[in-house]
C-alpha cells in the first residue's frame, strides 16, 4: 500500500518498540546512558515519562547495549501481591517450579542469582507500567531483592519504570526505605518541536524514505496534536501517510493533517 507509493522497505511508524527506530533525542540519550551505568553498578533505577514517550524502547535498547552479560527479565503485568511478584520473578529466572512460601522463593531465587554470578551474568529485573502496583509490599521485595550480595556487591540490578504518578506513589514515608536504595530517578520528557520535526525524518529515513516528506507546517501541526509524545506522533504519521498515499500527495502538508486531526480524538 502506502510503503510501495512512498518507497519503505517497512512501515516507518510502527508502534512495536523496536530499538532500530528509537530516536535519540537530548533526554532518550541521557536516560539510556544513565540506566545502563546503574545497571553496570548493579543498583536500582527508577523511570518514569508520559504515556507513550518511549520508556519500553530505551529498556530494550538497553537491553542490546549491554550483551551477553547481562539477563533481562522483563515483568509487565505488576498486578500482583508481594509472594505473586516473587513467583513470577522466579519463573523469569527459570525456577522451574517456584515454592509456595516467601522464604523458600526467596532461597530459590537466591540460588539462582548466586548460579548467574559464577557464569558472569547479571539478571536484570525490569518492572514495567509500576504505577498500577496496588500492594504496597511488593516494593518491599523489590528492595530486598538487592539484598542478593556478595563481597559487598549487589547480585543483580533492577529497572522500575512507570508513569508520571508513580513518583507521587514513591514520595509516601511508606517507602522511605525504598527510596534510600534507588540510585537513578529519572522523568523522560516529550519531544520538542525540532525534535519532533528530527522524529519524523529519522523514522522515515530508517524505513528506506526519504527526510522532508513532512513539510514544516505538517510538522507543527503534528507536534500541536500530539504534544510530542512519540507514540501519537506515530499514530498521526501513519493515517497522514495513508491520506497522502489516497490523495497522490507527494509531500504531507498541514492541510492533510487538519483533515485527519478530527478522526485522531487527541
Amino acid at each position: 500500500m502506502y510503503k510501495r507509493y512512498f518507497g519503505f522497505t517497512e512501515k516507518p511508524f510502527s508502534k512495536t518498540p523496536d530499538p532500530r527506530f528509537l530516536f535519540f533525542s537530548r533526554g532518550h540519550e541521557e536516560a539510556l546512558a544513565r540506566l545502563e551505568f546503574v545497571v553496570e553498578e548493579r543498583e536500582i533505577a527508577v523511570l518514569t515519562g508520559d504515556i507513550g514517550c518511549g520508556k519500553t524502547t530505551i529498556s530494550r535498547a538497553l537491553m542490546d547495549r549491554l550483551g551477553d552479560r547481562y539477563r533481562f527479565c522483563y515483568i509487565v503485568n505488576p498486578r500482583l501481591n508481594a509472594l505473586e511478584f516473587l513467583r513470577a520473578t522466579a519463573r523469569l529466572l527459570d525456577v522451574e517450579r517456584p515454592a509456595a512460601s516467601k522464604n523458600e522463593v526467596l532461597e530459590q531465587i537466591n540460588a539462582v542469582i548466586y548460579d548467574h554470578y559464577l557464569k558472569g551474568i547479571c539478571p536484570v529485573i525490569v518492572v514495567d507500567e509500576a504505577q498500577m502496583i496496588a500492594d504496597a509490599e511488593v516494593f518491599d521485595e523489590i528492595r530486598l531483592l538487592t539484598n542478593f550480595q556478595l563481597d559487598a556487591h549487589n547480585l543483580l540490578a533492577v529497572v522500575i519504570m512507570g508513569q508520571p504518578e508513580l513518583r507521587s506513589m514513591l514520595s509516601s514515608p511508606r517507602f522511605e526505605p525504598l527510596r534510600q536504595r534507588i540510585a537513578l530517578h529519572y522523568h523522560l520528557c516529550p519531544l520538542s518541536l525540532e525534535e519532533t520535526m528530527e522524529y519524523l525524518d529519522f523514522r522515515l529515513e530508517m524505513a528506506g524514505g526519504e527526510a522532508g516528506l513532512f513539510t514544516p507546517d505538517a510538522v507543527q501541526k503534528v507536534y500541536e496534536l500530539t504534544g510530542g509524545v512519540p507514540r501519537k506522533i506515530n499514530s498521526v504519521a501513519t493515517n497522514a501517510l495513508l491520506v497522502a498515499y489516497g490523495n497522490d500527495a507527494a509531500l504531507i502538508d498541514s492541510a492533510i493533517i487538519n483533515e485527519i486531526k478530527d478522526e485522531m480524538m487527541m
